[in-house]
């Protein structure tokens, strides 16, 4: 086969790839791996319709007939891209991957993903009593959470097909009826910075770290203001949890999480209480010491910020306190902090 009738198959492989069907990609390719066995892009393409083939026959093969049918049709197909990423990621996968392919099968599976969640918001606005929600807190509560999360996939999938401003909408939908949801704010903030505002990425990225950097999933972040840091925080040996608690810590020593927002006096009293608690955590060495210390100097930096906005003369003392403990928990942090 030459390079050009091979161009012709994988162009149709992607298309059927593209629409969902991995299934018939698969067959395309299979046939034109017959007489052109050493194309390594036709060979990457039929690894990745290999992996997604039956799975995604077999996950639209499911009928929904409720919200949480329909949102796990969607939330099997997410699960399989993060280990199907994981996979990419690997080091003797990396020097073979085609931009094409993996793009052509980012776009199918979304897209299925995407038409999951649309049935489940569908779902699940039938399923609203008349007049909108129940008077119970707890019924209407738990419709809150469910209508958030549903807001948050349909996010998730739209940023993953490049639909950001789309994706955008329904993030903020998610906020409102969920507010300071980690997951949530991650999302909105790496859909801000893949839209080139930067301003609103920083803050909002430093915010879901700071309130639960642990529900985070990391695998779905596209943009490349949070992706170098991601990079830099890995290249220096932190893995799993972690990675994901010296993210921030690294975000304000390399200037990335650079834009803060002012804390208010009863999530300062918290703050101070949940340093208190996370360090007397700290002396068990039962506990996470790798996972602990970073979180704590982070608690510290969100403190000194606030001193550093304070009028008072006396919160000079109360920023060299907090610099003096960060120096306790890691001197090179310290350092870093202390020359940035």
């Amino acid at each position: 086969m030459n390079s050009q009738s091979s161009e012709e198959e994988l162009k149709k492989a992607y298309k059927s790839l593209e629409s969902g069907d991995a299934q018939e990609a698969k067959r395309i390719l299979a046939e034109a791996l017959v007489l052109d066995l050493e194309n390594k892009e036709i060979n990457f393409a039929h690894w990745c319709c290999s992996f997604w083939a039956d799975y995604v026959t077999k996950v639209s093969q499911i009928q929904a007939s409720n919200v949480s049918e329909a949102r796990s049709k969607g939330d099997a197909l997410v699960s399989r891209w993060e280990s199907f990423k994981t996979l990419l990621e690997r080091e003797e996968r990396e020097k073979n991957i085609q931009p094409r392919a993996v793009f052509a099968t980012q776009k199918g599976v979304f897209t299925l993903a995407l038409g999951a969640y649309l049935e489940a918001e569908g779902k699940s606005k039938e399923d609203l009593p008349q007049g909108g929600f129940s008077s119970s807190s707890r019924i209407q509560k738990q419709n809150a959470e469910e209508n958030a999360e549903i807001q948050r996939m349909l996010g998730l999938c739209y940023k993953e097909l490049g639909e950001y401003e789309t994706a955008l909408n329904h993030l903020v939908q998610a906020n409102t009826l969920l507010p300071s949801s980690p997951k949530v704010l991650a999302e909105m903030a790496d859909c801000f910075a893949l839209c080139g505002e930067e301003k609103n990425a920083k803050v909002l990225f430093r915010e879901a770290f700071f309130i639960d950097a642990q529900k985070i999933n990391i695998v779905f972040l596209e943009s490349e203001l949070i992706l170098c840091l991601i990079k830099q925080v890995r290249e220096k040996g932190y893995t799993g949890s972690a990675l994901l608690e010296w993210i921030p810590v690294y975000g304000i020593l390399y200037g990335v999480f650079n834009v803060k927002r002012q804390l208010k006096q009863q999530e300062v009293s918290k703050l101070k209480q949940d340093i208190f608690a996370k360090e007397n955590e700290l002396k068990d060495p039962t506990n996470n010491e790798q996972v602990l210390t970073p979180k704590i100097i982070n608690m510290y930096f969100w403190l000194i910020d606030y001193y550093s906005r304070c009028p008072d003369g006396y919160v000079n003392n109360e920023i060299k306190n907090c610099e003096l403990q960060i120096r306790v928990l890691d001197e090179e942090v310290y350092k870093l902090y202390k020359n940035k």
